[in-house]
């Protein structure tokens, strides 16, 4: 005698094959911007902190912080735009600034004195905040936070980027570089 499935087993098969699937719809590849964004300039952005050196004027030079809303506070001139800039385009705002009634020819330098901060989290040994290094790939990140745990998914992660203001995600492998600021979270493995 065959053996006749009912429509009920047949629906029941179906969704019990679709559930792995479902898990893959939140799947998000990185935008292009992502990975452009890990080949440019480093650009600027809340957090970061900032060793200003202007040429001749020591009540100048200082560690500057940029503030929550993207400004640094400068003596002399005030609040000044720095999220999203370079170094270089920082330093000419800053000298554009000065000249204007304040010092004849500013010679602005400006290095990073510390980067803004990195957040590991999901199947990490001790997820949380952790200082960014130049040059770090996602699997030093993982590293730093305790390694994998047992169930993560040790092939990909999904990072958060903000990149011109706008804040993009994507599953990358662990060998993609990282950015100040991102967010990494590992997955759990489905099997």
């Amino acid at each position: 005698m065959a053996f006749s499935p009912t429509r009920r087993q047949i629906l029941g098969g179906i969704a019990v094959l679709a559930l792995p699937l479902s898990s893959c719809a939140s799947y998000q590849p990185p935008s292009r911007a992502m990975s452009e964004a890990t080949i440019g300039p480093y650009r600027l952005g809340s957090g970061d902190q900032l060793r200003i050196t202007v040429f001749e004027q020591p009540s100048l030079t200082n560690t500057y912080s940029v503030d929550q809303a993207g400004y640094i506070a400068f003596p002399l001139i005030g609040a000044v735009p720095a999220r999203g800039r370079t170094l270089q385009e920082l330093e000419g705002v800053i000298a554009a600034k000065l000249k204007q009634g304040y010092l004849r020819d500013p010679d602005v330098t400006i290095e990073v004195a510390r980067y803004r901060s990195i957040f590991v989290m999901g199947e990490v040994g001790q997820p949380g905040q952790y200082s960014y290094v130049p040059g770090m790939t996602i699997q030093n990140a993982i590293a730093v936070a305790g390694g994998f745990s047992s169930r993560a998914n040790q092939s990909s992660a999904d990072v958060t980027r903000q990149i011109n203001g706008e804040v993009i995600s994507g599953r990358v492998p662990i060998s993609d570089p990282v950015l100040a600021g991102d967010t990494i979270y590992v997955r759990e493995r489905i099997f």
